[in-house]
């Protein structure tokens, strides 16, 4: 029976050169002291605080690479498929076509230097989930110079007085002293986090249609629930891009104060603050410690399509899109066999498009140059495979996406 799919594109943008958007986890800053334990995945549970990172305790020590591979991941895996209090979110993105890595408790935090295999600039978005241990200087400029140059930067933090390594400071503080001072430029992003303490379950949500955060492709978020969470102060003279899109009850939605969840764009970049952790906690991890599932349990799923819109909007380019192009072009894919028969449908002021597709690796599985808008075309590609492919003309990135065969 001839099977038909259509793949709106999610993903705006690769770079030019990269198959795949890959996605680097911090764990270098006690992400797992006390009762944390923010890591996609962790195989062994040896690592303590004392305040600095040490072998020999019990809490979770995260390894570069997942286990089991990513490459076994398809659009049924469970979230429970690694160990992590936010590894259902590193599931998701990987079921996007994302590539997502680990930086462990003894991993450099760098940009540019080519000696580091996990130098940021290997990496489209970094991901720090409630640090407990200060950037260095070289780290902060290291961070903020890579969201310059076209890096997307989540930052999560938690609540005041959250430091769970005991070396006097927590989250709120540690992004903070990132923003704040750096040999960059200060208040880059144009918020600051507050010294907070509270929880709120919020329906206040601005108005935004068509806003990437709020109505993305993962759905619309009308709901967001904080267990001890901080807010943002907006400062749009810092940032004039920055913009608020969820909001404390009881605050207006569209202020600079009590905000819940931001993003602006710096540089080539773009930047996503989240005041609490909780909303990215899917209650695997450290089995000595009390996980919740917030990912999908709480707000009715409202978190995961916050923060897997936010991820999308991350992966995706503010230069080097053909900006004359428009976004409702399609990849209407049907199996046939062992062919795999495609057409590209829509409209473009280019009348050749090229086709790439790359496996879950980002290898090289199929080239077609000079291809027709709304003409059918033929391929082989293996069955039950994950694949990424990219559309471009005249040397510009049309849109990227991933398609399952």
């Amino acid at each position: 029976m001839k099977k038909i799919i259509f793949l709106i594109l999610l993903l705006a943008g690769f770079q030019m050169g990269y198959a795949q958007v890959k996605i680097l986890f911090d764990a270098s800053k006690a992400e797992t002291a006390g009762n944390a334990d923010w890591v996609i995945d962790a195989d062994l549970h040896n690592l303590g605080y004392n305040p600095g990172p040490y072998i020999g305790g019990h809490e979770s020590n995260a390894q570069k690479t997942p286990s089991p591979s990513q490459s076994n991941i398809t659009s049924g895996t469970s979230q429970n498929y690694w160990t992590g209090a936010i590894s259902a979110w590193a599931i998701d993105a990987v079921k996007q076509g994302y590539e997502v890595e680990t930086l462990p408790y003894n991993g450099n935090i760098t940009y540019n230097n080519t000696a580091n295999p996990q130098d940021l600039s290997n990496y489209k978005i970094f991901v720090v989930c409630e640090p407990n241990i200060l950037f260095t200087s070289a780290e902060k400029t290291a961070i903020v110079n890579f969201v310059n140059d076209g890096g997307g930067l989540f930052m999560v933090s938690d609540h005041d007085n959250s430091d769970r390594n005991g070396d006097g400071y927590d989250s709120p503080a540690i992004w903070n002293d990132l923003i704040k001072n750096n040999s960059v430029q200060n208040y880059p992003f144009g918020f600051t986090f507050d010294y907070e303490y509270f929880s709120d379950n919020t329906t206040n949500i601005p108005s935004l249609p068509g806003d990437p955060l709020l109505h993305g492709s993962y759905g619309n978020v009308t709901r967001v629930e904080f267990y001890g969470g901080t807010s943002l102060t907006l400062n749009p003279l810092q940032n004039s891009s920055v913009k608020g899109v969820v909001y404390r009850t009881g605050f207006s939605n569209t202020g600079h104060n009590g905000v819940l969840c931001a993003y602006a764009t710096y540089g080539q970049g773009r930047v996503v603050a989240i005041g609490d952790s909780s909303p990215a906690d899917d209650g695997t991890g450290d089995p000595g410690d009390n996980l919740y599932d917030g990912w999908i349990q709480d707000a009715n799923g409202n978190h995961e399509r916050l923060f897997m819109n936010a991820t999308i909007w991350l992966a995706e380019n503010t230069t080097g899109i053909h900006t004359g192009l428009q976004n409702d072009i399609t990849l209407e894919v049907s199996s046939n066999g062992q062919f795999c028969n495609f057409t590209i449908t829509g409209k473009a002021p280019l009348q050749k498009l090229r086709l790439d597709i790359y496996d879950i690796m980002g290898r090289v599985v199929v080239s077609r140059d000079n291809l027709q808008l709304n003409y059918p075309n033929r391929i082989v590609l293996q069955h039950d495979n994950l694949y990424i492919y990219k559309l471009s003309g005249n040397n510009q990135i049309v849109k990227t996406g991933k398609l399952f065969f």
